[in-house]
């Protein structure tokens, strides 16, 4: 038995869970790990090492040997491969749908997940993402799923990749669109909610009250 929770914060693109989380994480004084950007991460690797996102096997490969962790720098969470802060490359529109491309992959789904739990296993953890919940910890003691209108979501995504990138908004809701799609009806792990997971619909909601909600159900799990 845990110590303390494990909570899991699930949903699509765009609908909140990062900022969430960390304010989450930091209200409860747990530990945050971003599910998502592990895949991110594997599909950088992947772009680097001339591996196609459609190539299952050497991609589960790659994951399984990936060295991968999370670090505070100057006061901000970073994301590391080896010993390179990749927090930066990671977050564009490429490596977005390259994360739901080699996440559609059995081996790479498997060798993360391995990841994810060893990470967690101790409790007193935020993990947020498009299946922890019901795949990695479906016994986790505090589940969300959190949800927005498309619309929201896409602006969302378009103020974080506009500046510099010259990518429309409708090219950006779009791409929100294609990936709920890819998101959804991929064979394994699709995205879905929870069993016993809360649902939070932040279109009108302000970050703060999305964590009010959800810091209530994590001080009655913590009991």
């Amino acid at each position: 038995m845990r110590s303390r929770p494990v909570v899991t914060i699930d949903g699509p693109s765009g609908a909140g869970k990062t900022t969430v989380s960390k304010m989450l994480a930091e209200k409860a004084g747990f530990v945050r790990i971003d599910t998502g950007s592990m895949y991110r991460a594997c599909a950088l690797a992947a772009r680097r090492a001339g591996i196609p996102w459609s190539d299952a096997d050497r991609l589960g490969e790659l994951a399984r040997r990936m060295e991968l962790s999370f670090r505070d720098a100057a006061g901000a969470a970073g994301v590391y491969l080896a010993c390179e802060d990749v927090t930066a490359d990671i977050r564009t529109p490429e490596m977005s749908m390259g994360a739901s491309d080699v996440s559609a992959h059995l081996p790479v789904r498997e060798a993360l997940v391995a990841k994810q739990r060893e990470m967690a296993r101790d409790g007193g953890v935020v993990l947020e993402g498009r299946d922890t919940g019901t795949v990695v910890f479906p016994d986790a003691e505090a589940k969300f799923f959190l949800d927005a209108a498309a619309a929201v979501r896409a602006l969302r995504r378009y103020r974080e990749w506009a500046p510099g990138k010259g990518q429309p908004f409708e090219r950006v809701l779009k791409e929100v669109l294609r990936r709920d799609v890819q998101d959804c009806t991929r064979e394994h792990s699709p995205l879905k909610m929870a069993e016993g997971a809360v649902y939070i619909d932040s279109t009108i909601l302000s970050v703060e009250e999305v964590v009010g909600i959800m810091m209530k159900s994590v001080r009655g799990a913590a009991r």
